[in-house]
C-alpha cells in the first residue's frame, strides 16, 4: 500500500444542495449545514499529479478520491458485443463485463463490479481508520471482506443468511474483517436497520453507502473505461440498480468526462419484479410491500430505501440525463443470463440478467434505437468460471444471530455484537439514539 501524506489529498467534497466546500478526512459523508439531505460529490484538483497504478482500477487514482492506492488491484473492462447485439436487435453493444474472466482480461477478485467500490472506499480512508460497518445483501460484503483481509482493514459486515453463498474465497478472512450473519427471514434492509445501529458503537463508522464518495467514484470507473475504449461517452448506459449508486457513479463520472457539446449518456436503470422500488418512485406508484424482498432472482438488487429524493440522487440525475427506469420478470433475467453465456461462453449474476433483459425489451420497445452506442454493464460474472479456475473456501461467520423480527431485530443484533466484542452484559447503543 503507497499512502499520501497529510493534508495533500488532490480533491475536494462539494455538497450538491448548498455548495459548501469540505477537506475531505476521508469518513466524511454528509454536510453538515441543515438542509434537505444531499450527496457529497469530489471535485479533482486538475493537476494530474497524483500517481497511480500503471493498470488496473488505480490507474485513475488522479480521479478517485483515495490517499493511497493498493498495488494489482483488477478494473473493469470494456468490450465489443456485435454477436449479442444483433440477437437482441442492436448494432454498437458494448458491454463492460466485471467479473473472472481471464480470457477476456477481467479478473475483480469477487466477481462484482463491488471489487471496484470496495478498494476505493478503503484507500479513502486515513491511516489509522475506525472499523468500517457495512451492511450488504451479498456482493458488496464479499468484496469488502476480501479487500480488508488482503490489506487488514478492520470491518464489519453484517449480511442475511443467503449471502453466505457468495462469501468463499482463495483463503480465510483475516480475523479483522468480522462478518455477522443474520439468520432466519431477514433481508438487506433488516441489515442496513442493524449497521445503522452498530456504527455508533465506540471506534466503528458508517461505511455509508451511496453517500460515500469514495463508492460511487469506484464504480464511475466503469464508465471512464468505457471512454477509452470507444474514444468517446456512450450514447445509453444500461445497469442493474438497487440503490441506483452504480448508475449515478457512472454520471457523476461522465459530468467530468464530457467534452465541448457531448451529451450525457442517458441512463437505463433496471430492477426485477416484483421488488421495484426505484422503479415505483420513478413511475409515482408508491413503494413496494416488504416482503416482496424475498421475491427477486436478483436478491442484490433488493433495497427497500434507494436514495431516490436526495440531492444529486436517483431522481436528479435521471432528469438530467433525459433516462428510465424499467424493470423485468424473473423469466426474463434467467433466459437474458442463459442467452450471455450462450453467445459469449461465459455464465453471469442475475443482476446483469436483469439489465439485459430490460435493454431487449427497450429496444423492441423502440425506446432504444438500433444504431444507438450503447453501453451495457455487466456488474456481476465469472463465479461459476471461477470456481472451476480456483479452489475457494466458504468464509466462517464471526457471528451468526437468528433474527427475531424487524421490530426488535437491531436492537437484539446490536446486543448480541457488543457482547461478542466485549463480553459486557448490555450494549452501548439504543433505538433512539
Amino acid at each position: 500500500m503507497s499512502g499520501a501524506r497529510p493534508g495533500t489529498r488532490h480533491y475536494t467534497l462539494v455538497c450538491s444542495s448548498c455548495g459548501n466546500r469540505y477537506e475531505d478526512d476521508g469518513l466524511l459523508l454528509d454536510c453538515s449545514r441543515g438542509h434537505e439531505p444531499a450527496f457529497l460529490r469530489t471535485e479533482y484538483d486538475g493537476t494530474g499529479t497524483r500517481v497511480g497504478e500503471s493498470a488496473g482500477l488505480f490507474r485513475y487514482a488522479a480521479q478517485l478520491p483515495v490517499a493511497h492506492t493498493f498495488p494489482d488491484v483488477p478494473g473493469p473492462v470494456v468490450l465489443p458485443a456485435e454477436r449479442l447485439g444483433r440477437r437482441i436487435g442492436l448494432d454498437r453493444l458494448w458491454v463492460a463485463f466485471n467479473g473472472h474472466w481471464p480470457d477476456r482480461g477481467a479478473q475483480l477478485p469477487t466477481c462484482t463490479f463491488k471489487d471496484l467500490e470496495a478498494y476505493t472506499v478503503l484507500g479513502r480512508l486515513p491511516a489509522d481508520p475506525p472499523v468500517l460497518v457495512v451492511p450488504s445483501a451479498g456482493n458488496t460484503a464479499a468484496a469488502f471482506a476480501w479487500a480488508a483481509t488482503r490489506h487488514r482493514v478492520p470491518c464489519l459486515l453484517l449480511v442475511p443468511a443467503p449471502a453466505l453463498e457468495r462469501m468463499r474465497f482463495p483463503a480465510p478472512l483475516d480475523p479483522c474483517v468480522r462478518l455477522v450473519v443474520l439468520d432466519g427471514s431477514a433481508t438487506y434492509s433488516d441489515a442496513i436497520a442493524c449497521a445503522d445501529l452498530l456504527a455508533r458503537l465506540p471506534g466503528h463508522h458508517a461505511e455509508g453507502g451511496a453517500r460515500n464518495v469514495g463508492r460511487r467514484d469506484g464504480l464511475g470507473t466503469v464508465m471512464r473505461a468505457a471512454a477509452e475504449e470507444l474514444g468517446r461517452l456512450p450514447e445509453t448506459y444500461v445497469q442493474a440498480v438497487g440503490s441506483g449508486t452504480g448508475a449515478i457513479g457512472a454520471h457523476e463520472t461522465a459530468r467530468r468526462l464530457r467534452t465541448g457539446e457531448e451529451v450525457l449518456p442517458r441512463l437505463l436503470m433496471c430492477q426485477n419484479t416484483p421488488f421495484t422500488p426505484l422503479y415505483d418512485a420513478w413511475r409515482d406508484t408508491g413503494p413496494a410491500p416488504a416482503h416482496r424482498e424475498h421475491e427477486p432472482l436478483a436478491r442484490e438488487l433488493t433495497n427497500r430505501c434507494p436514495p431516490f429524493t436526495v440531492r444529486g440522487g436517483v431522481r436528479d440525475v435521471l432528469g438530467e440525463s433525459g433516462g428510465a427506469v424499467r424493470c423485468t420478470d424473473n423469466e426474463s433475467a434467467l433466459a437474458a443470463m442463459a442467452l450471455f453465456e450462450e453467445v459469449e461462453g461465459i455464465d453471469i449474476e442475475p443482476g446483469a440478467g436483469v439489465a439485459l433483459a430490460a435493454l431487449a425489451d427497450a429496444v423492441r420497445a423502440g425506446q432504444v434505437r438500433r444504431d444507438e452506442l450503447v453501453l451495457l454493464n455487466i456488474t456481476g460474472g465469472g463465479r461459476v468460471r471461477q470456481a472451476r479456475d480456483l479452489t475457494l473456501i466458504p468464509a466462517e461467520p464471526w457471528l451468526r444471530v437468528p433474527w427475531p423480527g424487524c421490530d426488535t431485530g437491531p436492537l437484539y443484533v446490536a446486543e448480541q455484537v457488543q457482547r461478542q466484542l466485549t463480553g459486557a452484559g448490555s450494549a452501548v447503543v439504543t433505538e433512539g439514539r
